[in-house]
């Protein structure tokens, strides 16, 4: 057998020794072990269920944003305050604001890169199927509206252009108002009323994904969230409820002049975006005395969200990274005290020929082993801590498939950063004197 064949089954035999005496020094001491190994622990898991927990908050904002469309430009009527109409109250009983269809031609004619546009109209008002009603809202829409919208028909179907057209009185629902409305019973084919007006049941459309997560969480309290609507032809509204929208609750009497409420502008390319909503605000500020409009860029809220995540991971990660500090330092302490209570059994070693990086090795592989044990221990429990949040709290958690491996090598080298110093000072002991401790 040659000599370099030797001398590497020598090493192998050295470290395996060092392994199980490794063992046998932590198993001695059970539970100051586990004690140590738990700063671990719990540091590893908290990286893990930190992350999982921001990515699924994270995921879940920006996709509601891209719900919305990346390339949309989305402008929306807004009331003014009392302050601002009260001159005008005073002179008319008519309250008149908002988008106009001048501000659309306008858009459409000077804003380069507009390729299609989406104009609706609302009538807020209670929504009948025979006896039962929900508080919800007419909106008045074009045919394109689910594609541009990103909103899918889960049954039936929506109204085509020809019906725009014949402004026929057909309807499709919501499905947070079908479930109100129709409880039992098949709505598709059906007729709802809201004022005098009835309209036929075509279709179902699922919930605006701005509001889903408002619907969720009224859940518990029984608030009465948005997402009532009923989307008919704009045609279809105009035909039916006119120039003024007339509201008659409890005794209460209020009449708008409203041309559009909502428009969203969809934009040919992604890098047009910002700039074409800077010339539509220009145009919009320039036709409109007061601010009666609001403006969402969903590209813009987007590119937000990506940096809050950026910032969020950033406050998560040094949070875990505290805890693996502690736990670093708890492991360093114990360290520290093995090397006192052991300085006989050291010297022993040194005096029988073993070298200081016997040593070394010796107490390094044991802070490995509490670090590699605590680290494994707090992966399970990292992993266990999303799937029961995301069972019992209903929450979007995301596990990445890099974030265990990064947690456990991270636990690997705390052990071995802070194992450093012990096992060099244990190294550096003087034969003799380790001897002589009692």
């Amino acid at each position: 057998m040659s000599a370099p064949v030797i001398i590497r089954e020598f090493s192998l035999f050295r470290l395996k020794r060092s392994i199980i005496l490794g063992v046998k020094s932590l198993w001695m001491h059970k539970l100051r072990s586990l004690l140590t190994a738990m700063g671990i622990v719990f540091g590893v898991c908290s990286v893990i269920a930190m992350l999982a927990i921001g990515e699924g908050a994270s995921y879940e904002a920006q996709q509601q944003i891209k719900d919305l469309g990346s390339q949309n430009i989305i402008l929306e009527s807004v009331k003014p305050s009392n302050k601002t109409t009260a001159g005008e109250q005073e002179r008319s009983l008519i309250l008149d604001y908002g988008l106009t269809y001048n501000d659309i031609s306008q858009i459409r004619a000077t804003v380069p890169g507009v390729m299609v546009t989406i104009p609706s109209r609302e009538v807020k008002d209670f929504i009948w199927n025979e006896a039962q009603n929900v508080d919800g809202a007419a909106v008045g829409t074009v045919s394109w509206y689910p594609e541009m919208r990103n909103r899918r028909v889960v049954r039936g179907r929506f109204f085509t252009e020809l019906e725009m057209s014949m402004r026929a009185p057909v309807c499709v629902l919501s499905k947070s108002l079908a479930r109100q409305l129709f409880p039992l019973t098949e709505p598709i084919g059906d007729t709802v009323r809201i004022q005098t007006s009835y309209f036929r049941v075509i279709g179902i459309i699922e919930d605006d994904p701005s509001v889903a997560a408002a619907n969720e969480e009224s859940k518990g309290r029984g608030d009465q969230a948005d997402g009532m609507e009923m989307m008919i032809p704009l045609t279809t509204l105009e035909d039916h409820f006119g120039e003024v929208i007339f509201k008659y609750r409890s005794g209460s009497f209020e009449a708008e002049k409203v041309q559009l409420h909502e428009v969203t502008i969809r934009i040919s390319e992604p890098d047009q975006v910002m700039p074409a909503s800077l010339a539509i605000r220009h145009i919009l500020e320039r036709n409109h005395k007061q601010v009666d409009y609001r403006m969402t860029v969903p590209l813009d809220l987007l590119r937000r969200a990506e940096r809050t995540k950026q910032i969020f991971n950033i406050v998560l990660g040094s949070i875990a990274a505290i805890s693996l500090l502690v736990g670093g330092i708890g492991i360093m302490n114990i360290m520290l005290a093995t090397v006192t209570e052991r300085t006989r059994e050291i010297g022993i070693r040194r005096a029988l020929g073993a070298k200081k990086r016997d040593i070394v090795i010796q107490f390094l592989i044991e802070t490995v082993m509490l670090s590699g044990a605590g680290g494994v221990l707090g992966v399970a429990l990292g992993l266990a801590i999303p799937i029961m949040i995301t069972h019992f709290a209903e929450m979007v958690t995301i596990i990445e498939f890099w974030a265990p491996a990064l947690a456990f090598t991270i636990s690997v080298l705390t052990g071995v950063l802070f194992g450093i110093y012990p096992a060099f000072r244990a190294a550096g002991m003087n034969p003799v004197e380790a001897l002589r401790h009692e």
